[in-house]
């Protein structure tokens, strides 16, 4: 993978609201047109307990298994669209507005009384070339993530960077399921942009 060398060594903070355009209600019935589907479980159980699964949307190219599908696998160059993300146009219109390469592209569902242990992923933040950005979809109050052991407040309708190399947990003591869209988009100099205006407002 390879990083822009406009980028520069820029730092910025482990949690960024960044102004870009959510259409919440287009990707929740996006959401809705997959109702029924089988998620997989995600394949780390240490790192949760309860039940915390997985549906692709773009997967390492020619991956079959379903584990291998779901898995963010560190220096892979090459992605594709599977056949889940046909069925939602507004999350596919969403993608194809973020003007940077992306990796793994993934819904993330975690059900009531469900936690992510803290736990820390190194080949995610900004500054090592990969970032990760949420886009709650279906979520509450009771929704407790936490970067550095500081909670995050992602709403509907937003979309969050959150640097995961550092320690991070989540725990769902709602009564619904918490469901993000999360991608891991490769740094470049639109991305780099985007990142520095929410850190510029977020000063203000």
């Amino acid at each position: 993978m390879t990083i822009d060398p406009e980028l520069g060594t820029a730092q910025f903070p482990d949690r960024l609201r960044l102004p870009l355009a959510v259409d919440a209600a287009a990707l929740a019935a996006d959401l809705d047109r997959l109702e029924g589907l089988d998620w997989t479980m995600h394949f780390v159980p240490q790192n949760f307990s309860g039940e915390w699964s997985v549906l692709p949307l773009r997967a390492p190219v020619g991956a079959v298994h379903p584990i291998m599908r779901i898995t963010s696998t560190p220096g892979c160059d090459a992605w594709e669209d599977t056949e889940f993300l046909a069925l939602c146009p507004a999350m596919a219109a969403f993608l194809d507005g973020l003007h940077c390469p992306l990796g793994a592209v993934r819904l993330m569902r975690l059900t009531p009384g469900s936690a992510i242990n803290e736990h820390c992923d190194p080949d995610l933040s900004a500054e090592g070339g990969v970032a990760r950005l949420h886009v709650p979809i279906v979520t509450s109050p009771q929704v407790d993530f936490r970067v550095n052991q500081k909670p995050v407040d992602m709403a509907v309708g937003e979309c969050w960077y959150v640097r995961l190399s550092d320690p991070h947990s989540v725990t769902n003591r709602g009564e619904t399921d918490r469901v993000h869209l999360v991608i891991d988009a490769t740094m470049n100099s639109w991305l780099s942009g985007v990142l520095s205006a929410a850190a510029n407002a977020s000063n203000l």
